[in-house]
């Protein structure tokens, strides 16, 4: 029985040190951390197919996406680093460089044609028969260079019409509602707007001056200094999602409608009026072509008077984190 006893012990002991000598398996590496700034805007929609289909993660990076309603909050937290990067209009990159916060643009993500519009209730035609009615739009937004640009291009401006500052998301139903005159917004609400019925109908839209209105991923210069191979990593994720929507356009758009909070059908004809920019036509527009329309909406910004200075377009837009 003893023998029985040694001979246990001894496999038993034999065994661990078997295990003892066996490589430890290397903890799973973490992964580096983005966390951006958005809003419910469809031209951001590849971003939410990367996080519903793991490509950030096969990329080898995480990132959050941290929701906003409005311009305003959104700015405030790129500002104050609340988040590294944010989904920003083109302007928005002036504005927030008068205030003395820089960012760089370091993809060009969408341009909107029919996507950014100004609606009017029946009666109101053209941008002229604005003069002295309510127009509803958000202050400082995609909507307020696009009113100003319409006006401009009319030989008027706000002081013409009776500014009524709210959110984009709420200023089609403050129309459809008859608060007001007009509204000018966007995508979904457009199209939301429009479904409604009652004599609303487009009146002016971004298509006027291709260029004017779009958006780019952005990031101060000390997050690229830090995250700048994470950075790398999440445009590539950019291009997966396009491919991905390429193969399956029914699915990869619903997930967008999805996330945007809009009817899909609503969403097909609002999708039709945005161009997104993929990867290769990145490097093309930032050969030139895109800095010459951030001049032209520099140039809105200065007579409109919302910023003073601005940065110019060569320093705020780079190709560097482009694949080569």
């Amino acid at each position: 029985m003893r023998k029985v006893y040694m001979l246990t012990a001894l496999v038993i002991f034999t065994l661990v040190l078997l295990v003892a000598c066996q490589p430890a398996t290397p903890a799973p590496k973490e992964l580096p951390v983005l966390k951006i700034g958005t809003q419910p805007w469809i031209g951001y929609g590849p971003w939410w197919i990367s996080l519903e289909k793991g490509f950030f993660e096969k990329r080898g990076v995480k990132v959050e996406l941290v929701e906003f309603v409005t311009d305003q909050d959104l700015n405030s937290g790129l500002a104050s680093g609340q988040f590294d990067g944010a989904n920003i209009a083109t302007h928005t990159s002036a504005i927030l460089y008068n205030g003395g916060v820089p960012v760089k643009l370091v993809l060009l993500e969408d341009a909107s044609y029919e996507a950014d519009a100004i609606l009017a209730k029946e009666g109101i035609n053209s941008i002229k028969d604005l003069k002295g009615k309510q127009v509803a739009y958000e202050e400082g937004s995609t909507s307020d260079l696009l009113l100003n640009y319409a006006l401009m291009q009319n030989g008027m401006s706000l002081d013409d019409i009776v500014p009524v500052h709210m959110p984009a998301s709420d200023a089609g139903a403050a129309l459809i509602a008859g608060k007001v005159d007009a509204a000018v917004t966007y995508e979904p609400y457009i199209s939301a707007a429009l479904a409604k019925g009652g004599g609303v109908h487009v009146i002016y839209t971004a298509g006027e001056k291709p260029g004017l209105i779009g958006d780019f991923l952005a990031f101060p210069p000390s997050t690229l200094e830090k995250k700048g191979d994470a950075v790398r990593k999440m445009i590539l994720a950019w291009q997966d999602a396009l491919d991905y929507l390429d193969k399956h356009p029914d699915e990869g758009q619903k997930i967008i409608a999805d996330a945007v909070g809009s009817d899909l059908e609503e969403f097909k004809t609002a999708w039709k009026g945005v161009k997104i920019y993929n990867l290769e036509e990145n490097k093309q527009m930032m050969q030139g072509e895109i800095q010459e329309t951030y001049k032209e909406v520099v140039e809105v910004l200065k007579a409109t008077g919302a910023i003073e200075k601005a940065p110019d377009a060569n320093e705020v837009i780079t190709d560097e984190y482009l694949p080569k």
